[in-house]
């Protein structure tokens, strides 16, 4: 009947409205983060320059440290402002994949190296446990985004000489890696949010690892791209992330 219809449409135009106003909330959150997390590293590296400029007897020792500072400080706001251009590119509806045959074993490693660094800086160990070879069809720009981006989780919210583990099997037409690691075990319902954008497990704004809550919403919409799936499970303080990438079917001949 006519009444059924229009209050069908009637909650349509609800919908909308409020899918409309929750992106503009989105993107009012974006501008706060934004400002909020650029500013704190931006007013270090204003601070510890004018320190250097101001003191010209400054000691070489302590000349070298204010650099070191400056410097990490910088690269941290090239890192927030690289996340805040990835995540508008992300959001773009269509993305091309440039797929190709790639070795995800040796991006894995690959991957690892590159974090030797913050590894040890963090009292950390990697272990993998991969197979020697692991060809999957994937853009490898994207995909190594995904192994950087849960490494890079790991390392935040480890505890200090614990082990990271990286694993990889082939089961169910599909390549299966996990990331797990050792930390505070993370509740259900914060579990539920983790892939949200902007969502935070440790919502210390000071917090000098914490980006903008964005690596893993990246993550899920690259692994998603691929037809894949990404989910994590946190328990007995263990957290473990799984991406299913499922093997493309072979073309009929």
């Amino acid at each position: 009947p006519a009444e059924a219809e229009l209050r069908l449409a009637r909650q349509q135009v609800q919908r909308n409205a409020a899918i409309a106003r929750e992106a503009e909330q989105r993107k009012n959150d974006l501008i706060v983060y934004l400002a909020h997390d650029l500013k704190t590293p931006l007013t270090s590296v204003i601070g510890y320059l004018t320190l250097l400029r101001d003191e010209p007897q400054i000691s070489p020792e302590m000349r070298a440290r204010y650099t070191g500072i400056a410097l990490d400080k910088a690269e941290r706001l090239e890192d927030l402002i690289n996340e805040f251009f990835d995540i508008t590119r992300f959001n773009l509806s269509h993305i091309e994949l440039d797929r190709r045959p790639t070795d995800l074993t040796r991006m894995v490693e690959q991957v690892v190296s590159e974090f030797g660094p913050m590894l040890a800086e963090q009292r950390l160990t990697c272990r993998t446990d991969l197979p020697p070879r692991l060809e999957y069809s994937c853009d490898p720009d994207k995909m190594a985004r995904v192994f950087d981006n849960l490494l890079r989780n790991a390392c935040h919210y480890s505890y200090p000489d614990t082990e990271v583990e990286i694993a990889a099997v082939v089961e169910s037409g599909a390549a299966v890696l996990t990331f797990r690691n050792s930390g505070r075990t993370i509740p259900p319902e914060k579990l539920d949010r983790i892939f949200e954008q902007f969502f935070r497990l440790d919502e210390s704004r000071a917090s000098r690892t914490g980006g903008a809550g964005l690596g893993l919403a990246i993550a899920r919409q690259i692994v998603e791209l691929h037809g894949g799936t990404i989910s994590a499970e946190s328990a007995d303080e263990h957290i473990c992330f799984t991406v299913r990438l499922p093997f493309a079917a072979p073309a009929a001949p």
